[in-house]
């Protein structure tokens, strides 16, 4: 058999079929990214000085996948600083409608703008002056049409072989409505230490604690004058099992740490003759109490180490946070 005549494994063939999908979906998102530096960024830009403006909240709805798209981009909205939530089109017909108000802005989801199930939300946000947003293809549409705010999807081509489920098309939909998310959590500068209020839960939620929230306060520390003996230091490393001393100037400012690595670069007879400040490490790496406790983690890694003093506005330790705190707390 020629090498030209032997069938290629069905494994070679599934991964070509999952790499023509994506490079499908790229293109597709490529085509998204020059549209928004179009037409479309304008109509993004009406669409956020909209929602900003807005005295209730963001609507979203749509039918089938697009229905799905939709429930995620009120999440991702509301976990953002964006009131919103999610109406089911069939609901909405049996009397969900009630949901929206006139203060609210409803963003309906559908690719090709005609979606029978989207008529009454349509025809409720016409009579009652909702503003409402839509997200298709085609703009002249139905839905697009009757739209205050047209976010016009490139006609990009759907991943799937044949053509026709929604693949690439929803992808497009999906991140327009992060990038309008986006936008809306810049505008309103929204932040991590904002983020947390939302995610207080899991390990996101761990990654937004305040060090303040989870170090060992001031009356736990291993720490000491320069001139405290070696002899103590050690006892107290022991007591409290942190791995450190910390040593603090005439201020009462940390000055230096002792670290177990100090003590066996230091192991000679003198050792236990000697005080902390012939045998700490100046300028120790500290962090500030209300950094986040993924930064501490970063730093811990980066450098290393196992503990990081806490210190205030003016260099003084109000606390320690150590590795085994972050694990507590399900960080790692």
């Amino acid at each position: 058999m020629k090498l030209a005549d032997q069938p290629i494994p069905l494994g070679a063939q599934w991964r070509a079929s999952a790499r023509s999908a994506l490079v499908t979906e790229t293109e597709g998102m490529q085509q998204l990214i020059d549209a928004v530096d179009g037409p479309l960024g304008d109509a993004l830009t009406r669409a956020v000085e909209v929602i900003r403006n807005a005295k209730g909240r963001v609507v979203m709805t749509g039918m089938g996948k697009s229905g799905h798209i939709a429930r995620k981009i009120a999440a991702t909205m509301a976990s953002t600083g964006t009131p919103a939530s999610f109406v089911h089109p069939a609901e909405a017909s049996h009397g969900d409608l009630g949901m929206i108000t006139p203060d609210d802005v409803v963003i309906m989801i559908s690719n090709s703008g005609e979606s029978p199930e989207l008529r009454d939300i349509l025809t409720y946000s016409r009579r009652f002056s909702v503003p409402l947003i839509a997200i298709t293809s085609v703009a002249s549409s139905t839905l697009g049409k009757e739209a205050d705010i047209v976010l016009q999807l490139p006609r990009a081509k759907e991943a799937c072989p044949n053509g026709l489920a929604p693949t690439t098309s929803t992808l497009l939909q999906l991140a327009l409505g992060d990038a309008l998310s986006m936008a809306l959590l810049e505008d309103k500068g929204f932040s991590a230490h904002d983020f947390r209020k939302f995610h207080p839960g899991g390990k996101l939620g761990a990654q937004l604690k305040h060090v303040r929230d989870i170090m060992h306060k001031r009356e736990e520390l291993p720490i000491g004058p320069e001139s405290t003996p070696m002899t103590d230091a050690l006892i107290l490393m022991t007591q409290r099992s942190y791995g450190c001393f910390g040593v603090t100037d005439s201020e009462g400012r940390l000055a230096g740490i002792v670290t177990d690595g100090d003590l066996r670069r230091n192991m000679k007879s003198e050792l236990l003759s000697l005080t902390v400040g012939n045998v700490m490490t100046r300028s120790p790496k500290s962090i500030d109490p209300d950094a986040l406790t993924s930064e501490a983690l970063e730093q811990l890694n980066t450098l290393k180490i196992t503990s990081l003093f806490v210190i205030d506005g003016e260099q003084r330790p109000v606390g320690l946070i150590h590795i085994h705190d972050l694990l507590r707390i399900g960080l790692i």
